[in-house]
């Protein structure tokens, strides 16, 4: 394998003498976590933040946010603060097409098992994005289009992905995208969901009743430990997802789950 002089990649990512203890690169390990702590700050930090969020010294940092910039995974604001820039975008849709063609043979063994449609969605910014779906065989069954963006409210992914977020983050979200009353059963008002969200965290498990389309139920558990916020649901025909049938299908929701945990933190070791 060919290797990169110092003449061929920014100092700052040029191949260490030292390497880090996990075997990789220490400027490329530094790198990423940085990344990763202007995605958690919303985006958007000043030096001086990620210095005193990583401990590293400020001299380190802006080499390694100069080199990020010229790749253009950074954008240096007119204000001198930096932002995740947009050649992330790519690499961001690559990696949750990525992410649904893994949960696909997980999916299926939800169908297999609970006769239902299953589906993955993220939590992407203030929405929820469908990224994978296996349907039901049943001839009356639930679609959604994988790509589809709705909002988090009136979902039981929503509620999942939204279950251990703190209450004035929660807030701050609906505030931003409103409460739309997708039918006359969604949830419109921040304390009715805070309280849909006290009651996911207590049973394990969130549930759609009528919320977004009259007539369908959806079970969603999130998926632990996952790269990126990750839930899997199954939905159908009310008249099928009943109370009865929930007790059955919601322990094989979390055991697929946490499967399909185990295979992504695989994946993301390389093993």
């Amino acid at each position: 394998m060919p290797t990169s002089s110092a003449s061929d990649a920014p100092a700052e990512l040029a191949a260490s003498k030292t390497p880090a203890a996990s075997g990789g690169v220490q400027s490329l390990e530094r790198a990423f976590d940085l990344l990763e702590r202007m995605a958690d700050a919303g985006g958007e930090v000043g030096l001086s933040e990620l210095s005193a969020s990583s401990g590293l010294p400020l001299p380190t940092i802006h080499r390694l946010m100069r080199t990020l910039v010229a790749c253009g995974y950074v954008r240096q604001q007119t204000n001198r603060r930096y932002s995740l820039g947009p050649r992330l975008i790519r690499l961001g849709e690559s990696a949750s097409r990525l992410l649904g063609t893994w949960a696909r043979p997980y999916l299926a063994r939800l169908v297999e098992e609970t006769g239902e449609t299953a589906n993955m969605a993220l939590l992407d910014g203030d929405e929820i994005v469908y990224v994978a779906q296996v349907p039901s065989k049943h001839s009356m069954r639930m679609f959604t289009e994988v790509g589809r963006r709705v909002l988090p409210h009136s979902t039981g992914v929503g509620k999942a992905l939204l279950a251990h977020t703190s209450p004035d983050e929660v807030r701050a979200l609906l505030a931003r995208t409103g409460m739309p009353a997708a039918t006359e059963k969604t949830i419109t008002t921040p304390e009715g969901f805070l309280a849909a969200l006290e009651d996911v965290r207590r049973a394990g498990y969130a549930v759609d009743d009528n919320e977004q389309e009259i007539g369908v139920r959806c079970l969603a558990v999130p998926v632990p430990d996952s790269p990126t916020a990750a839930a899997i649901s199954i939905s159908g025909p009310a008249g099928r997802v009943t109370e009865a049938a929930t007790d059955k299908i919601v322990p094989v929701l979390q055991q697929v789950a946490v499967e399909l945990s185990a295979a992504l933190a695989s994946a993301g070791s390389g093993s």
